[in-house]
């Protein structure tokens, strides 16, 4: 999720040995992956335990809407603190706070999703939708990675297009009109450009000591893409 460089001052990874860079990148994605599995994990134990359905009814009846918008607020938040913060403790803390503050958004979503897709005649919609999106990170990851092209252009163009939405998101909350489909397919794209922008960030501008920062502000791109790519697959039966 795009939210301005880290440090504009601090020597970027990609002015160092090549070593250098390989460690910074296989740290930010191992940190990545670390994301991925303790979100994963808490889900299956909020759902295995029960707590996912109370957890879920209360949500729901605040309303869709402000749980979208809480979902887009806290992924900049965290990525903000993470990504400005020295201190190493500092940015654990905001990765972990953040996974488990996605962990409890996707609550309602993922629960909602799995009981409408037992009465489905299609497969499981959550599998599918994380295979879509991963399918599309690894995609969108090698374009980057392939290219070396420097997709910073995109930063301006990111945060407006979040801010509309976010605009759209409120007053949808405010005037109850619905964001349908047009709107999910537009947030993955977004999200896919975000993935853009991110990877190339930790590609070429993303200070050394940065990589715990990087792995979250990537994450939130990840989550983004797959809550809306499960949002279509549920708007679609």
């Amino acid at each position: 999720m795009a939210s301005g460089y880290p440090l504009q001052n601090t020597l970027p990874v990609s002015a160092l040995g090549v070593d250098s860079r390989a460690t910074f990148i296989n740290r930010t994605y191992q940190h990545l992956l670390g994301a991925i599995v303790g979100f994963a994990a808490i889900e299956v134990f909020l759902f295995t335990s029960g707590i996912a359905e109370k957890m879920a009814l209360t949500m729901l009846s605040v309303g869709w809407l402000w749980i979208l918008g809480a979902f887009m607020i806290v992924g900049w938040l965290a990525s903000r603190t993470a990504l400005q913060s020295e201190s190493l403790g500092a940015q654990y803390a905001a990765l972990v706070g953040f996974v488990v503050a996605e962990a409890i958004i996707f609550v309602p979503m993922l629960y909602y999703a799995n009981e409408f897709s037992k009465t489905s005649d299609g497969g499981n919609m959550i599998q599918s939708a994380a295979l879509v999106t991963l399918l599309g990170f690894a995609g969108l990851t090698a374009v980057a990675f392939v290219s070396r092209k420097d997709f910073s252009f995109l930063g301006s163009l990111l945060r407006w297009a979040f801010v509309v939405a976010l605009v759209l998101i409120v007053g949808g909350a405010i005037f109850g009109f619905q964001l349908g489909t047009f709107f999910s397919v537009a947030m993955i794209g977004l999200a896919g450009a975000s993935i853009l922008y991110d990877t190339s960030n930790v590609l070429h501008h993303f200070p050394e000591d940065r990589y715990v920062g990087a792995s979250l502000q990537l994450f939130a791109s990840v989550a983004m893409m797959f809550w809306y790519v499960l949002r279509l697959f549920m708007s679609r039966d």
